[in-house]
């Protein structure tokens, strides 16, 4: 991204009589930038689960369903061998066509995929197996249908799995990293992301349309999100950010897998020689380390005086202080003699 002085110095716009300054240009410059982003994390052409295994991985085994419900096609799981290393893999899965899309649910899982997911994740604990997990997913699909079979349940269940698993994890952002749908199948020991991949609680839209009432304001949303990878780094939430080829991960998927098995290969190396009940303890804190916290001086304020029945019912009454309730006439007023008096019980 350009300096100030560079925008500065390279002779600033009109519109109208009005000339912006390099502030405005470097915002404008900035969603630009990220807003690529988010487009080429959200390209159908980007490679995925399965395509991304087929180039990296041997004997890929896929397993189907979770016992309880059915099989969902937006999530995908099985064995493979990753330069010979037996892994669990559990990944979101779109299509390239419009067809294939349709038969994945745009990578939405419902509750079942979660399930089958969790199904995997205790395979892979019971057969000492590391696991490996590929996001891309705009999120959980919020559907009425997904909504009676638990799908917040379901989310919130592969959460936890995951915290307490007693085996290596390793989670890769491969593209779009949405909300909890994502976070179900995150919750790695490592987190890694690819260059063009975006993380987030909300897609832009949806952040836009809460907070500025129209989605037309996604771009501006986006910068503010800091949902992109390095941002993402930045912040702490991911561990490292690989590299994609120069002409993205889109137009050289071969490449991309052949960097992303190098390090995924890397960390499974690093956390296999870890005892599991230290990989437990670093995984808790690595998820306590997030966000941010900032200490303030409190503000006294003076205690505020207890009153009685009688100023309370005068705060109420405001204007019409000076008279009794509960006649059954019309509202009288009170005696001089009695303004301090509490009122009888039979006159509340």
């Amino acid at each position: 991204m350009a300096d100030a002085t560079a925008l500065a110095g390279a002779g600033p716009a009109v519109d109208g009589d009005r000339v912006p300054d390099a502030s405005e240009t470097l915002d404008e410059q900035a969603r630009t930038e990220v807003w690529s982003r988010v487009q080429q994390a959200r390209s159908v052409k980007r490679p995925h689960t399965l395509e991304i295994l087929a180039a990296m991985a041997t004997d890929v085994v896929e397993l189907h369903g979770d016992r309880l419900f059915g099989d969902d096609p937006a999530i995908v799981g099985g064995f493979c061998r990753i330069e010979g290393r037996a892994v669990v893999f559990v990944g979101h899965q779109k299509g390239a066509e419009v067809e294939q899309n349709v038969a994945r649910n745009f990578g939405m899982p419902h509750a079942e995929g979660y399930r089958k997911a969790m199904r995997l994740f205790r395979l892979a604990e019971r057969l000492g197996l590391p696991v490996v997990t590929f996001v891309d997913t705009p999120g959980a699909y919020p559907g009425a249908a997904s909504e009676e079979r638990g799908v917040a349940e379901a989310i919130a269940r592969s959460i936890q799995v995951m915290s307490g698993l007693r085996t290596p994890i390793v989670s890769v952002i491969t593209g779009e990293g949405g909300s909890g749908g994502a976070l179900a199948i995150c919750v790695g020991d490592v987190v890694l992301a690819l260059e063009n991949a975006i993380y987030s609680v909300i897609t832009p839209e949806g952040c836009a349309s809460i907070l500025w009432r129209t989605p037309d304001k996604a771009r501006q949303a986006a910068v503010a999100m800091r949902l992109t990878a390095l941002e993402q780094q930045q912040l702490g939430v991911i561990d490292g950010v690989i590299a994609e080829p120069r002409q993205g991960a889109d137009a050289a998927p071969e490449e991309t897998a052949i960097r992303l098995r190098e390090a995924i290969v890397a960390q499974l190396a690093q956390l296999s020689a870890w005892d599991v009940d230290e990989l437990l303890a670093q995984r808790y804190q690595r998820y306590r380390r997030m966000g941010a916290f900032v200490e303030t001086t409190p503000i006294s304020t003076p205690r505020p005086e207890r009153h009685g029945i009688t100023d309370r019912l005068r705060d109420l009454l405001g204007s019409s202080r000076g008279v009794l309730i509960g006649e059954s006439g019309p509202l009288r007023p009170k005696a001089a003699d009695d303004v301090d008096e509490p009122p009888l019980r039979e006159d509340l």
